[in-house]
């Protein structure tokens, strides 16, 4: 049997490209495959390439290692392209989102999905992943892409909108990494876990959440869930201690549902928890204020130590991650059928959110490629809180494919976190300020 090309861009995310080329390697069918790595990088394309020649090592299996420089070379032929860079880094791009929004008592947690954070990313982002996108139709155009970058909604509703001919999925850990988190709260083995989630990215919701019983039957755990909140049992601690899981058990309080992405996250996709003056609700909600830039930091310091380590080492332990790539490899490859969590153009997989918006359902994927599953309608009041989102993403996209600079200025101002903080006229001037201090690294029609 052949063998696939798996292209990386972006490889210099040496930790995402190990954890994704380990479970790659580890299935049968993909064990020969020719991993490419392509990084602007030079440095950091030059230690991916060595962790993933150990990987290889350590695993004994028959894979080739390439690196590259050019994208279209990369690319050429390709089956698979997985794409997971970040476009102006920790610096000077996130400082400038957290730091400018600061100066007006705009506070974020995170800033890179939604907000005003999320609208920048978008604006730097967009614009190279359509690149690929060009690269991969001159020289690829069956291949898969396997979209991991944020702002993930954003960036999968501007590739369908303006490539729609590309065949592409954005993933994320949330669905899957949140029924983990839910299992340990219940202290219930995440294999006895039974759901079903939809939505749009970072705000889906478990439509159902169970436990399978020894005799088959299953077991709704919203009231578990819902009694140990309310008795001050949940969340544990020691999951996440700097934020402490309060944001989504309180919305599961109001909503019926909880949702997939974390509180830290959550807290800043809706107007009801940072605000300028309340440090109550701050203290209250556990809510880690300036939390991206402090991780970001911190795995810059991290990654020093680990890069020697992998460098030193021999061998390389393998563990398998939870991410979707692999598995979604293998079905397309085999036809061997799996169930993930995508996110792809909604055309009416949820009949009461826009047909164009990026929803996240599960998806059949097999050889015939990655299909969405027809949820119908949600929750009235989780498509509303999700309309709010989607209002934002619509309006970045549309800005950017019709380089109308205004549109910048409409998404922010239809921002729940952003509206709720600052009035129009700073709202006008925060984006000013941001894209001045953003300067080349935005599209020229968005710099004035």
């Amino acid at each position: 049997m052949a063998h696939p090309s798996i292209t990386f861009i972006g490889a210099g995310s040496t930790v995402f490209m190990k954890n994704i080329v380990g479970d790659i390697l580890q299935r049968p069918a993909l064990a020969g495959a020719t991993i490419r790595l392509m990084d602007i990088d030079p440095v950091r394309l030059e230690e991916s390439r060595i962790i993933a020649e150990k990987l290889v090592a350590s695993l004994g299996v028959a894979a080739r290692v390439q690196t590259y420089a050019d994208q279209r070379r990369a690319l050429e032929g390709t089956n698979f392209v997985v794409v997971c860079f970040q476009i102006g880094g920790y610096a000077p791009s996130t400082v400038i989102d957290f730091e400018v929004p600061k100066k007006y008592n705009l506070r974020q947690t995170i800033a890179d999905t939604l907000g005003i954070g999320g609208i920048m990313r978008g604006l730097r982002t967009v614009p190279h992943l359509w690149k690929i996108c060009e690269d991969m139709l001159a020289v690829a155009p069956e291949a898969v892409m396997l979209q991991y970058v944020n702002p993930m909604a954003i960036n999968t509703w501007a590739i369908a909108e303006k490539y729609p001919t590309i065949k592409q999925v954005g993933l994320c850990h949330s669905v899957q990494g949140t029924a983990h988190e839910l299992a340990h709260d219940l202290d219930i083995p995440y294999e006895q876990i039974r759901y079903r989630s939809a939505g749009i990215n970072h705000m889906a919701f478990y439509l159902n959440f169970e436990q399978r019983l020894s005799d088959g039957s299953y077991r709704d755990l919203y009231p578990d869930l819902l009694a140990a909140y309310r008795d001050g049992r949940a969340p544990k601690p020691g999951w996440n201690p700097r934020c402490p899981n309060k944001v989504r058990y309180e919305m599961l309080t109001r909503l019926g549902y909880f949702v997939t992405e974390s509180s830290e996250h959550f807290a800043e996709y809706t107007p009801y928890f940072i605000k300028e003056g309340r440090e109550d609700l701050i203290e209250k909600f556990g809510i880690p204020l300036d939390e991206y830039p402090k991780r970001c930091i911190e795995q810059i310091e991290r990654w020093k130590e680990t890069s020697e380590r992998y460098r030193s080492a021999e061998r390389i332990e393998v563990k398998a991650s939870q991410e979707y790539a692999s598995s979604i490899v293998n079905s397309v490859w085999t036809g061997e059928p799996s169930v993930i969590y995508g996110n792809l153009r909604n055309n009416g997989a949820i009949a009461n959110l826009p047909a164009e918006a990026a929803v996240e359902v599960p998806c059949l994927v097999d050889d015939n490629g990655i299909q969405p599953t027809l949820i119908g309608a949600l929750p009235p009041q989780l498509a509303a809180l999700m309309r709010t989102n989607i209002n934002v993403q619509e309006l970045t996209v549309r800005a950017l494919v019709d380089e109308k600079r205004e549109h910048i200025y409409h998404a922010a101002m239809l921002d729940p976190h952003t509206a709720a903080e600052l009035d129009l006229d700073q709202i006008w001037a925060l984006v000013d300020d941001l894209l001045a201090a953003h300067g080349d690294m935005l599209p020229q029609w968005a710099r004035g």
